[in-house]
């Protein structure tokens, strides 16, 4: 689960949308944030990756990855040049994972208090 979290982010960081939605299972949600409409299916995942990464954002792994049953839960930080100014978003994700060490849902915990330089 771990190797799964940082291929995530090593693939997000490489703009290849292809490669975060392989790590998802064919059915996989992804809620981001909390409370955003559920994207379902690998389809609609690698969709919200490609626009997420339109921004050039970047991805900071902040401490280690937690892992407790099937869930790996992990803080990082998004980087990215919004207006002409560095800006920076604090977030909590979790995966939960198939027995195939496939993500099956992703949940992102950030809010507007999160948020650095906006």
């Amino acid at each position: 689960m771990e190797a799964a979290v940082r291929a995530y982010v090593a693939a997000f960081d490489a703009g290849s949308a292809d490669d975060v939605a392989a790590l998802y299972a064919a059915d996989a949600t992804v809620e981001d944030p909390i409370g955003a409409p559920i994207h379902h299916g690998r389809a609609a995942i690698r969709a919200f990756y490609a626009g997420a990464m339109q921004t050039g954002a970047k991805l900071r792994l902040d401490g280690p990855v937690r892992i407790a049953g099937d869930y790996a839960a992990f803080a990082f930080s998004v980087h990215l040049e919004y207006d002409g100014a560095r800006r920076r978003i604090d977030v909590i994700d979790t995966f939960r994972f198939n027995a195939a060490n496939e993500v099956v849902e992703m949940r992102a915990f950030w809010g507007p208090a999160n948020m650095t330089g906006f």
